[in-house]
C-alpha cells in the first residue's frame, strides 16, 4: 500500500469517526430507542480514540516523510452546470489544520468524559450527546476544510449544537431566551459568510483554498485576488468571525451561553467554538496581507475586544460569565496577532488558552466550594489589596466605568436599539400590509387565523 493510500485511509478514519457516532446517536434517538448511558460513553470513547489516534498517525508520517500538505478529495457532491457551481467536499491536511483537529478531538475527549459523570440520570444525557457529536463533527470538518463550502458546513453544525446546548434547559425561560438571542447573532454573522463565500466563487471561480491562496502550503500561500477585492472579502469575514468567536460588537451574547450546562460551557465558549473565528482569520491569512487597511482593522477590533473583556471581566459576579470574557480578553489578543502576522505564535496561543480554560470551567462548580472551605479554614475572609485603578483614578470616573462595566459596554441595548426594534417595525408594518391586502382580496373579510389569537410571548421578550 503506498503512501497516498495510507493518507487517504486514515483521513476518512478522521472525518467518519464523528460522522458514525451522530450517526449512531441521531439515529436511535429517531427512532426512539435511545441507547444507555454506559454504552453511550463507551461509544463516545471509542469514537474520539479513533480519530484522535489517525490524526496523530496522518502527522507522523507527514513529518517522517518531509510533507507539508495532504489533501483528501472526495469528489464534487452537487453540480450546477448553468451556473457553472460545484460543491466539492475536500479536506486538507496541513500545519494548521493538523493541530486544530488533535486539539479538538483531545479536549471534546476530555468533556466527554467529564459529561458522562457530570450530567448522570439527568433526564437531557441523551439529548446532550446527540449535540455534542454535531459538534464534534462540525469542528472536525471546520478544521480539515479545503473549500470555504466544506467550512461553511462545519461552521453552521458548531452553531446549531451552540444554539440547542445554551436552550438545554428548554423547561426554564432564560436559557430559551439565549438561545434565541445566540441563534440571531449567528445568522448576522453566517450572512457575513455566504456573502464572502460567493465572491470568492466569483473572483476564483472556485471555493477552493488551493485556488485562493495560490501557490504555497499555509502559512506561506499568496492570495490570488486584487487589493479592493481582499479588502471587501476580508471584512465580510471578519464580522463572520467576529460574530462567531464573540468580538466586539457582538460580545453580548458570551454570559448569555453560560446557561447550559458546564461541559458544553467549556468546549464551546472556553476551548473550540470562540476560537473558531480565529481559526477562519488564520486560514485566510493570505487574504490579510494584501491589504494594509484589512490587517488594521483587524488589529483594531481585537484590541478593543480584549481591552473590553478585561474591563467586564472584573465586575462579574459568577464565575462562568468571568471565565467567559476572560475567554474574550485572550481571542482578542489572538486577533491582534494575527492581524500583526504572528500566525504561528497565535495558533500556539489558541492551543494553550484552549486547554487552560476547559480546566478552568470545568472545575468552576466546585470552585466555590473550595473558597469557602477556605475562608473557614483561616476564620476570615481573604484580604485583597487595591488595584492600581483605584489609587490612581478619581472616584467619579471609577462610578462610571463601573456602571459601564456592569452593563457589558451597553451592547444589549445598543443592538435592540439598532437592530431589533426597527426590524421588528419593519416586519409590522409589512405583516399590516399583508392584512390590509387579503382583506381587500377577500372583499374586507378578515382571515380566520386574525380571529384566533394564541397566547403567545412578545419577540422582544425573548431577545
Amino acid at each position: 500500500m503506498n503512501s497516498e493510500a495510507v493518507f487517504h485511509f486514515l483521513g476518512v478514519c478522521v472525518v467518519l469517526s464523528p460522522a458514525l457516532l451522530l450517526a449512531l446517536f441521531g439515529v436511535t434517538s429517531l427512532i426512539d430507542r435511545p441507547i444507555g448511558e454506559r454504552l453511550m460513553a463507551r461509544a463516545t470513547q471509542t469514537m474520539v480514540m479513533i480519530g484522535l489516534f489517525s490524526s496523530i498517525a496522518i502527522l507522523g508520517l507527514m513529518l517522517t516523510l518531509d510533507i507539508r500538505y495532504v489533501p483528501i478529495e472526495l469528489g464534487n457532491w452537487v453540480v450546477i452546470p448553468e451556473q457553472h457551481f460545484h460543491f466539492h467536499l475536500k479536506f486538507i491536511f496541513d500545519r494548521l489544520s493538523i493541530p486544530f483537529c488533535i486539539l479538538s478531538f483531545i479536549l471534546c475527549g476530555t468533556i466527554g468524559a467529564f459529561a458522562s459523570r457530570y450530567l448522570h440520570r439527568e433526564s437531557g444525557y441523551n439529548r446532550f450527546f446527540v449535540c455534542y457529536a454535531i459538534f464534534l463533527l462540525g469542528m472536525i470538518v471546520s478544521s480539515l476544510a479545503g473549500t470555504i463550502e466544506t467550512l461553511f458546513f462545519g461552521w453552521e453544525l458548531v452553531g446549531l449544537s451552540s444554539a440547542l446546548l445554551v436552550a438545554f434547559f428548554h423547561e426554564r425561560l432564560n436559557p430559551v431566551r439565549n438561545g434565541l438571542r445566540i441563534w440571531s447573532i449567528y445568522r448576522i454573522s453566517d450572512a457575513a459568510f455566504l456573502i464572502a463565500a460567493l465572491m470568492l466563487h466569483h473572483l476564483t471561480g472556485a471555493g477552493d483554498f488551493d485556488g485562493l491562496m495560490g501557490t504555497g502550503s499555509w502559512p506561506d500561500g499568496h492570495a490570488t485576488i486584487s487589493e479592493q477585492h481582499a479588502l471587501l472579502v476580508g471584512l465580510l469575514l471578519l464580522v463572520a468571525a467576529a460574530g462567531k468567536s464573540a468580538l466586539v460588537p457582538f460580545s453580548g451574547w458570551l454570559p448569555r451561553a453560560m446557561e447550559g450546562p458546564t461541559p458544553s460551557s467549556a468546549v464551546f465558549y472556553g476551548s473550540l467554538s470562540v476560537h473558531l473565528g480565529a481559526y477562519l482569520l488564520l486560514r485566510v491569512s493570505p487574504i490579510l496581507e494584501l491589504s494594509l487597511t484589512l490587517r488594521l482593522a483587524v488589529i483594531f477590533l481585537g484590541l478593543i475586544s480584549a481591552i473590553f473583556g478585561t474591563l467586564v471581566a472584573r465586575v462579574q459576579t459568577d464565575i462562568k460569565s468571568a471565565l467567559a470574557f476572560a475567554s474574550l480578553t485572550q481571542v482578542g489578543i489572538i486577533v491582534v496577532e494575527i492581524g500583526c502576522g504572528f500566525r504561528y505564535i497565535a495558533l500556539i496561543h489558541i492551543i494553550g488558552h484552549a486547554c487552560l480554560r476547559t480546566l478552568q470551567l470545568l472545575r468552576a462548580p466546585t470552585l466555590l466550594h473550595d473558597y469557602h472551605t477556605l475562608e473557614n479554614a483561616i476564620g476570615s475572609h481573604l484580604s485583597q489589596k487595591p488595584s492600581l485603578w483605584v489609587r490612581v483614578m478619581p472616584r467619579r470616573y471609577r462610578i462610571r466605568l463601573y456602571r459601564f462595566e456592569l452593563e457589558r459596554g451597553y451592547l444589549d441595548i445598543l443592538c435592540n436599539q439598532l437592530i431589533v426594534h426597527p426590524f421588528l417595525s419593519l416586519f409590522r408594518m409589512c405583516d399590516g400590509l399583508e392584512r390590509r391586502w387579503t382583506n381587500f382580496l377577500s372583499e374586507g373579510e378578515s382571515r380566520k387565523s386574525d380571529q384566533i389569537k394564541p397566547h403567545t410571548e412578545s419577540l422582544e421578550e425573548y431577545l
